[in-house]
């Protein structure tokens, strides 16, 4: 039985899976190594510097001839970066009180110091995928524009948007997308949407609902993520409408992913329960591997700064937790799908077992009539 459909036709590939383009977890190694599997695989360049992105794709090319993409986040807090000078006194106060108390439990020094932006390089990055002309450019955490995405057209490169909701979808269709990623609630990392929601719209609708709904809604292909990591999960966004999926979890704890030791481990012992969406990592909702770090800040009722904003105001915090192999206080992005990896294979071999998994469950579905 074959899994070859449409999307694998749009964007040059044997296999209807994209590995997600998962910051710190991702680097040019992975990505070739599933792209030489007959996969997408998926560059973060989230914060990377225009001329590390430019090496990290020109390294991409010595590793592979396949197609593979570049993803960024267009989140309306980083593009242009928010002010950090300009924040309310009284909620960085509060902030760095909550911080200092964690720093005095592992040790550290208090910091006295002021929030600082993050840098203002999307831009510049998004110019580097555009000369670049990398086969697939991919936006998560905000939507690309028409011009965006003309633009990459204009260079024979394809275009996929990740969405949360079914009136994200009919947004990016509307400004050219080639194909719509549907992030169920289940996926680790950020929400993809724009603006920050309240909790309760971040807690989002599950991949078994979204799905369907999203492929009713558009005519481009869609790509369900969000729970999968085998090739059950594919057999079953498949019959869902979807015409692919987007996994991340599942290929952070392979060889070639970039993820330290340590947290790879983490990941081989968790349980899928032991996942949480939470603000107080990043400034935006994100769902991650609950630990000591967002147990403790949770506590304190203190509010977050704006996107990495926060991140960068306690990296002392987390660059102790990294230097100490030290899961407790060192977030990992995680999806509900955690619960499904139990080894550390090659990304190739993930590839090959998904693909055979799906054709073995789609077989026993059509026998079974």
């Amino acid at each position: 039985m074959s899994l070859r459909t449409p999307l694998c036709s749009l964007l040059g590939i044997e296999h209807p899976i994209v590995q997600a383009g998962m910051a710190g977890a991702a680097g040019p190694e992975l990505v070739a190594a599933v792209s030489n599997a007959g996969a997408l695989g998926i560059l973060p360049g989230l914060n990377v510097a225009p001329e590390q992105l430019r090496a990290q794709i020109q390294k991409i090319r010595t590793l592979t001839d396949k197609p593979f993409g570049v993803n960024l986040w267009l989140h309306a807090d980083m593009w242009p970066p928010a002010d950090a000078s300009r924040l309310p006194a009284a909620t960085v106060a509060a902030v760095r009180t909550a911080l200092n108390g964690l720093r005095a439990r592992l040790g550290l020094s208090p910091s006295t110091a002021a929030p600082t932006s993050s840098p203002d390089i999307v831009g510049a990055a998004f110019e580097v995928i555009l000369e670049a002309r990398v086969p697939v450019f991919t936006a998560a955490v905000g939507e690309p524009s028409a011009d965006m995405v003309g633009r990459c057209h204009e260079r024979g490169m394809k275009v996929i948007a990740m969405i949360n909701t079914t009136r994200q979808a009919r947004m990016v269709e509307g400004v050219g997308v080639d194909a719509i990623v549907a992030q169920g609630s289940e996926a680790g990392g950020h929400r993809s949407l724009r603006v920050k929601p309240d909790r309760v719209g971040a807690e989002g609708v599950g991949t078994l609902a979204l799905v369907p709904q999203v492929v009713d809604a558009v005519s481009v292909p869609v790509i369900a993520a969000g729970g999968i990591a085998d090739g059950r999960g594919l057999a079953a966004v498949l019959a869902l409408g979807a015409q692919g999926a987007q996994i991340g979890t599942r290929f952070v704890v392979t060889r070639e992913g970039t993820a330290a030791d340590f947290r790879k481990k983490a990941l081989l012992e968790a349980d899928s329960e032991q996942t949480a969406l939470t603000d107080v990592v990043s400034g935006l909702w994100s769902r991650y591997l609950r630990n000591t770090y967002i147990e403790e800040y949770e506590k304190t009722g203190a509010p977050v700064l704006p996107v990495h904003v926060q991140t960068r105001f306690a990296q002392d915090i987390f660059d102790h937790a990294a230097s100490h192999h030290d899961s407790a206080w060192l977030p990992l992005a995680t999806g509900q799908s955690v619960g499904l990896v139990h080894d550390l294979p090659g990304a190739a071999e993930v590839v090959e077992r998904i693909v055979r998994e799906a054709r073995a469950a789609l077989a026993r579905l059509t026998t079974s009539r």
